[in-house]
């Protein structure tokens, strides 16, 4: 399988920002050529910035007017052939930077070619960068709203992060097509429930049992969800007229006549946000920091609705894994799982940076760094969180466990035995786990006395913890030999 791509540095980030500053310019001036070698370096080298991809579409459409199909641009366009086979080889060795690239000069050539745009959505995918994923899948179904495989990997990956609205009219466009496929039908079926389950809270089991009742699954589906979607009001009492206008028209209004004025901005990402549109709300309040990019209760509004949002698709993704147990599918998850962290690592970042004193946001940059393998990054933060009389024992168990990564033997088991005197209850799970890094890491050093002190503590406490009681004959064994 192929690896994911390489973190882009601060130094990159800064760089491509000045070509992307370029890109621009020569964007506004007409010089389409310019700007596409600007904005495809921009995407080769951070494939998973959507406002780049965003800026590379928009200038194409300029350079090559509003041709629809790529075989206006020459179906054996040697480029374009070229290109398309260099994507490929470099996807397939891992190569992303080349990937793109070829890529974007494949696009240069036909801009709405779907293979070329499934290509590129695919090893998206497997880089973790979703939501360019579904750009490009976007780009693909603008070009071509009824391509039969553009909408089956559409739905697939818009079922994947709970845009179940989305995938169900990419299957229904492909069930025109394709009227006899059962299989599309069943789809559909288990992703209405899926999308019942999701926003209205309703009993899980209930609702899978109603989908997959063996005798009759589609129309099971449909009478459950018909019940579930039924509105509920006492006994005898009167349903409320519809208002003339909804809550999210009057606010839109607001925005439109009063772009300046941040409360209404706020006002519609919260009703976005009770609605569960979650991706609707962090475009409003990206467009209101635009406004006001000084606000801080704005920035925090946003970061929890990116932390919410990335939460909600992990969540979507693990029960799919679970449920299909599919290689596929746990693969998804896993790549979910390291998306969300980086959204998280970054969220929390600028919040340590914006508040270094907040001892719970460097606990959480540090845990988020050493999710992400930075073993000495995730020190220091843990070491600014040690102030946190509360959260003592757990810090000083990250601590130890970032030491123990990059070698620093003697500070990991300090860390540990502080995080055994700060967790004193011998029957918390802290209080062993700590107990049993210690001893592991004991035994590890050759210093038996240590080691067989810790995991006998634990064994008095748990005998059955994971495998203390074979480590304690272990030691023994040693100590004979």
């Amino acid at each position: 399988m192929s690896s994911p791509a390489k973190p882009v540095t601060a130094a990159v980030r800064q760089r491509l920002q000045q070509l992307f500053e370029h890109g621009k310019k020569s964007f506004e001036k007409g010089d389409a050529q310019y700007a596409h070698d600007m904005f495809s370096q921009c995407v080769a080298e951070d494939p998973a910035n959507l406002v780049y991809l965003q800026h590379l579409r928009a200038n194409l459409a300029k350079k090559h007017g509003d041709a629809k199909k790529s075989s206006l641009f020459g179906g054996m366009n040697r480029k374009l052939k070229s290109a398309r086979s260099n994507l490929a080889k470099a996807a397939d060795k891992g190569e992303w930077e080349t990937a793109f690239a070829s890529g974007c000069e494949a696009l240069d050539q036909g801009p709405n070619d779907i293979s070329i745009l499934i290509d590129l959505a695919s090893a998206a995918q497997t880089i973790g960068a979703g939501d360019c994923q579904l750009y490009y899948l976007k780009w693909a179904l603008d070009a071509d709203p009824k391509h039969e495989q553009a909408n089956r990997v559409a739905a697939e990956a818009l079922a994947a992060v709970g845009q179940f609205d989305q995938a169900i009219a990419c299957l229904k466009r492909v069930q025109e097509l394709r009227p006899n496929d059962q299989e599309v039908e069943r789809t559909i079926s288990r992703l209405s429930v899926e999308q019942t389950i999701t926003r209205g809270g309703y009993n899980e089991d209930l609702l899978r049992k109603g989908a997959s009742d063996t005798a009759a699954p589609d129309a099971a589906a449909a009478e459950v969800l018909a019940a579930a979607s039924q509105p509920t009001s006492p006994a005898g009492a009167e349903a409320p007229e519809a208002p003339a206008k909804s809550t999210e028209e009057e606010l839109l209004e607001k925005i439109r006549l009063y772009p300046a004025e941040i409360e209404h901005y706020k006002d519609l990402a919260d009703e976005y946000t009770h609605a569960d549109r979650l991706r609707d709300a962090e475009r409003v309040l990206t467009k209101a920091m635009t406004v006001a990019s000084g606000d801080l209760d704005l920035r925090e509004r946003l970061e929890e609705t990116q932390l919410r949002r990335m939460r909600q698709q992990t969540e979507v993704a693990d029960r799919r894994a679970q449920e299909e147990g599919a290689a596929e599918a746990v693969e998804l998850a896993k790549r979910m799982h390291v998306q969300a962290n980086q959204v998280e690592l970054e969220v929390y970042a600028a919040r340590a940076e914006r508040n270094p004193g907040n001892l719970h946001d460097q606990f959480e940059f540090g845990l988020r760094l050493k999710r992400a393998g930075k073993f000495r990054e995730a020190i220091q933060a843990f070491q600014a969180a040690r102030a946190d009389a509360k959260r003592l024992a757990d810090t000083q168990l990250h601590l130890g466990e970032c030491f123990q990564k990059i070698e620093q033997f003697r500070l990991a088991m300090s860390s540990y035995e502080a995080a055994v005197a700060a967790a004193p209850d011998p029957n918390s799970d802290l209080h062993k786990l700590a107990r049993y890094r210690a001893g592991v890491l004991a035994t590890g050093l050759g210093e038996f006395d240590k080691a067989e002190k810790h995991l006998t503590e634990l064994a008095a406490a748990d005998f059955g913890y994971r495998d203390v009681a074979d480590r304690l004959d272990k030691i023994a064994q040693m100590r004979d030999t």
